[in-house]
């Protein structure tokens, strides 16, 4: 068979001034460039999803958002002006909230008290003021996931659905703009699925940007708006959903290949 490439003619990226600028992206461990060269961008209401295999250098990159680790090399900028992030405070103070898999919540604790957790409101007896916080956790619930009734449960009884959005309430009530979210449907169910889903429709529709990293391509396909794939450190590229299809992606993810690249052997060698 004579393999024909397919055409591909990507779209122009949102306009206006990005929320976040990651611009030339360096970071090394022990001589290893896990992130080497990497630029990338997001703007307000928008999921742009960062996909990757093992090693890929993806979570590394997100890190340096985060604080969690800072760049070696290169430039962050939020809403347009460049800033320095050393650590999770730094990101917390620009509107960066990272939301990982394991969701960092006090089990013990209801949706109220994991919210405030550590930024507790107080009355003016310096008592802690657990009527204000659950007034404003219900507030914040009501806009955020209308479904989530079970405010005063401890959040070890809830479900994973739920749970995300405790987590992301917590961010949100702060002030957080761009979300960090790792993995948010991982073991999640069908239902619980489309709760996350619904969540980060709602923080779409109110200007927050999210940075999604996952290794569902079903996840990625339903949920970002742009789709940033890196290999070994760099970035091969990042696309417009609406222009690509779930091979062309898998074959930027595995072969390294842009979609005007992807042969049709290559479409079969991925089924």
């Amino acid at each position: 068979m004579t393999d024909t490439t397919t055409t591909y003619n990507p779209s122009p990226q949102p306009e206006g001034v990005p929320l976040v600028e990651l611009r030339d992206i360096r970071v090394s461990f022990g001589g290893v460039h896990a992130v080497d060269g990497v630029s990338i961008d997001l703007y307000p209401g928008e999921v742009v999803a960062l996909v990757g295999g093992n090693g890929a250098g993806k979570s590394t990159l997100i890190h340096t958002l985060a604080g969690a680790h800072p760049a070696d090399d290169g430039q962050i900028l939020i809403n347009g002006k460049p800033v320095t992030i050393k650590n999770s405070r730094d990101a917390r103070v620009l509107g960066v909230e990272a939301i990982y898999q394991k969701l960092a919540l006090a089990d013990n604790l209801d949706a109220a008290g994991n919210v405030f957790l550590g930024r507790e409101l107080r009355t003016r007896f310096g008592s802690l003021d657990d009527s204000a916080m659950l007034s404003a956790t219900q507030k914040l619930m009501a806009r955020l996931n209308p479904r989530f009734k079970n405010l005063r449960t401890a959040v070890s009884s809830l479900s994973g659905g739920q749970r995300q959005s405790v987590a992301i309430a917590r961010a949100v009530h702060f002030n957080a703009k761009i979300l960090i979210m790792d993995e948010p449907t991982a073991a999640l169910g069908p239902a619980e699925t489309a709760e996350v889903r619904d969540l980060v429709t709602q923080l779409k529709s109110e200007g927050i940007g999210i940075f999604l990293i996952s290794h569902d391509i079903h996840d990625v396909f339903d949920l970002a708006d742009r789709i940033s794939v890196m290999l070994q450190g760099k970035l091969v590229g990042t696309v417009n959903k609406v222009d690509v299809t779930k091979e062309e992606v898998l074959a930027m993810i595995i072969m390294g290949k842009h979609p005007g690249e992807v042969t049709t052997d290559d479409v079969q060698a991925l089924r």
